[in-house]
């Protein structure tokens, strides 16, 4: 018998410990039932918030799986070795703890909280930028779509027009030989001399090195961005050379004026041909499509190399600051400065001998930095960028330098609306770097100044206005080449023996065929986004058309034809993307269901632990394509990504290594028949290019993935800083618009511009 005492100190024993029982029971009453699991099992890898450990897996746990193959990779896969410790019930419990807790939009929201950070100009804005300010001074004309070159036809070699001009037109290029003949449609007399001048602009379809080439066995001079200095000059010819090249940069989207003056000297043929070798692409005659007999003002071009921009969220974003860019800033701004010096008398209309000099050249400076750091200038500015340069330097020449190069290393020109205002010339700025990657024009300058983009409406009209504008053109040009990735698709090539036909030229030509079609599709009055992946026209030049089997027409220009429309689907199965994700000689449904889900779907991939070599056809000679990537991704470390990639893959293999349909390999049927795994769970099923076009063209997940990766192209920001549902509402737009890209661009600028969230980093 227990003693009294004894007896009320059990008691008091036994009510603590249920007390305490008790209590924890209430503690963890709302704690995610697969925590526990998780933390057992797993948080000694992946750390217990997830953050990952040294020693395991060092990358924090995140990803875009649904719920269902979530649960199926950890019953399959975890904990690494012993995957059936944790299965059945526990893998889904473990599956949806790791999914609310840092897996879905929330967690990773929570995780990382989305904000819009300080950003610097990209490298293209920084050389639009650049540009602009500079070309504020030389005068503007509105772009226009005349193509080709104006052409006067002269009865003698001194172009007088009085005298001996004969006829003029516009010619669609430079590419012709009239042997001993004269020009057609002409009145010569003469056929032993006579002369041809060509003038108005080439345009940079895209930022690189041009290499220009003249033939000719006559004399020429050829002016290229300088109307004084000849570019090439061949009026006296040394030798029996009938070649001359010379490279220049050249910003995407900008047009440079030319001009080509062509003497046919006695006694010989009349040839003369104006080609180019632009980035990408073999040497070609200058298309006519980036002809335009519109001569517009000269380009200040910057040349120094700058490092690339960081792409690592998935699109170019200026938030990476190194010593080499500041150091390339530096550079940049010196050879601006020179160039600047070289033309002073004509950018700032002052002569060195007038006594209104002194003002003429600091009212250029004052507009030079108002343009350049985007704002009207206070007094203190002035005062430090302008005032304090000229009384401190030796020479008025000397002042300008000085404040060209201030101006353009100063913060306010380098990042994007820094000062925080987030007045109507910050609006100005982010529509006009939204949409253009420039600076705000005239017609926004004023609208700043004014109050037209003082409510949201205004700035959507504003944004409707620029949507129809080549620069606009020029930049969703850029988006498309990135989100096809053709900048990983610059060395396409086949082995010659089982291709043949399939050379440079031929590559280049795919290249073009591309291009093109992306080309037509933006220049469509409402160009609806499902049609780019359903379309079956495309652009076949001769050379095409005869590798692929399909009516060649009569000429080497490309023509839009209905390409295969019974086995293609958009751009989907074009041939140039086919044969860039490919093997030099087998189809990849790797390659392929890798850009699928990345870029279509919009599907996170880590890269794999190890670079794997695709197993040899000669190993298993009797093996499809389709049943060789089965085999090689059977792993179970394999299948947890491969079970997405490879079926998107498959569906492609109607299509060899070249992009050549076919329907047998191994002297079996293709088998085309793919899946896809929705984040919904279910399970979609298709066969073949046409019926994944379908389903990826009417696709929710992948409207998603587009609207998110355009507005991040657009805004060089996340997507979710602008918002939770921002990516929903817009998803919405874009299908209510009838999937009109140009509807979805406006108003992605206009939210960028006006709905500008006000807390950002810079202003923190």
């Amino acid at each position: 018998m227990l003693h009294a005492s004894h007896a009320a100190w059990l008691r008091t024993l036994l009510f603590s410990t249920c007390a305490v029982a008790f209590l924890q029971h209430i503690a963890h009453a709302d704690e995610h039932p697969g925590k526990v699991i998780y933390t057992k099992l797993c948080a000694s890898c992946h750390g217990v918030d997830g953050q990952g450990t040294a020693e395991n897996f060092p990358e924090a746990l995140a990803g875009d799986r649904p719920l269902v193959d979530l649960a199926r990779v950890i019953a399959e896969t975890m904990p690494e070795g012993e995957p059936e410790v944790c299965a059945g019930e526990d893998s889904k419990l473990v599956a949806a703890f790791i999914y609310d807790a840092f897996y879905s939009p929330v967690a990773q929201a929570r995780i990382r909280p989305p904000r819009v950070e300080l950003a610097r100009l990209t490298n293209t804005q920084y050389r639009n930028a650049v540009a602009d300010v500079i070309g504020q001074f030389r005068g503007g004309r509105p772009f226009d779509d005349k193509r080709g070159l104006q052409a006067e036809y002269f009865a003698s070699g001194r172009f007088q027009r009085n005298k001996e001009l004969d006829f003029n037109r516009v010619d669609p290029m430079i590419d012709v030989d009239f042997g001993e003949d004269v020009p057609a449609g002409s009145k010569f007399t003469k056929k032993d001399e006579f002369s041809i001048r060509w003038q108005g602009s080439v345009i940079a379809p895209e930022t690189g090195d041009y290499e220009f080439v003249i033939r000719t066995d006559n004399g020429c001079q050829f002016w290229l961005n300088h109307s004084q200095i000849p570019f090439i000059d061949g009026k006296v010819r040394l030798g029996d050379d009938a070649e001359y090249r010379k490279s220049m940069f050249m910003v995407g989207g900008r047009p440079y004026p030319l001009r080509l003056d062509f003497f046919k000297f006695n006694g010989k043929s009349g040839e003369i041909r104006l080609r180019w070798k632009a980035p990408h692409k073999t040497e070609e005659p200058i298309p006519e499509r980036f002809l335009t007999p519109t001569r517009y003002a000269e380009v200040l071009t910057v040349e120094t190399p700058f490092p690339p921009d960081d792409r690592s969220e998935g699109y170019a974003r200026g938030t990476s600051v190194s010593k080499e860019w500041d150091a390339a800033t530096t550079s940049a701004a010196i050879e601006v400065a020179a160039k600047v010096f070289e033309d002073l008398d004509r950018l700032s209309g002052s002569r060195p001998d007038k006594d209104d000099r002194s003002k003429k050249l600091k009212e250029f400076c004052e507009r030079l930095v108002e343009r350049a750091l985007r704002r009207p200038l206070t007094d203190d500015q002035k005062q430090l960028y302008i005032e304090s340069q000229f009384q401190k330097a030796e020479n008025e020449e000397t002042a300008v330098r000085r404040v060209v190069m201030l101006a353009l290393k100063s913060p306010r020109f380098l990042y994007r609306e820094i000062g925080g205002e987030n007045d109507a010339f910050d609006i100005a700025s982010r529509l006009s770097f939204g949409l253009w990657d420039c600076p705000p024009d005239n017609q926004l300058w004023n609208g700043a100044n004014g109050n037209s983009l003082d409510s949201r409406i205004k700035v959507a009209r504003f944004a409707d206005r620029m949507v129809n504008d080549p620069r606009t053109r020029t930049k969703l040009r850029d988006f498309f080449h990135f989100w096809l990735k053709l900048d990983h698709l610059t060395d396409v090539s086949k082995d010659a023996d089982l291709f043949a036909g399939f050379d440079r030229e031929l590559a280049s030509d795919l290249r073009t065929s591309l291009e093109l079609t992306i080309d037509d599709f933006i220049a469509s009055e409402k160009p609806d986004f499902r049609q780019l992946l359903l379309r079956n026209e495309t652009f076949l030049s001769q050379r095409l058309a005869k590798f692929y089997g399909v009516g060649a027409s009569a000429d080497a220009s490309f023509k839009k034809v209905a390409f295969e429309p019974d086995a293609r689907s958009g751009i989907l199965s074009h041939p140039f993307l086919m044969s860039g994700f490919a093997y030099h000689d087998l189809s990849s449904p790797i390659h392929r269901g890798v850009f699928i889900s990345r870029s279509i779907l919009g599907r996170s991939l880590k890269p794999p632990a190890e670079a794997i070599t695709p197993v040899p056809p000669d190993l298993h000679p009797n093996l499809t394509t389709r049943e060789r990537v089965a085999l090689q991704t059977n792993p179970v470390a394999c299948r947890s990504c491969h079970e997405m990639i490879n079926p998107l893959g498959f569906a492609l293999e109607n299509f060899d290594a070249a992009g050549r349909f076919r329907q047998k390999e191994q002297n079996r049927d293709i088998d085309a028949a793919g899946s896809y795994l929705q984040q919904s769970g279910e399970l979609a099923k298709f066969s073949g290019a046409k019926e994944l076009g379908e389903f990826l063209a009417g696709s929710d997940e992948v409207h998603l993935a587009f609207v998110e990766q355009l507005f991040q192209h657009v805004v060089k920001q996340p997507i979710q800083a602008y918002g939770s549902g921002q990516k929903e509402n817009l998803r919405n737009l874009l299908s209510q618009s009838g999937f009109n890209v140009n509807a979805l661009l406006a108003e992605i600028a206009t939210v960028a511009a006006f709905d500008h969230p006000v807390k950002s980093e810079a202003s923190q």
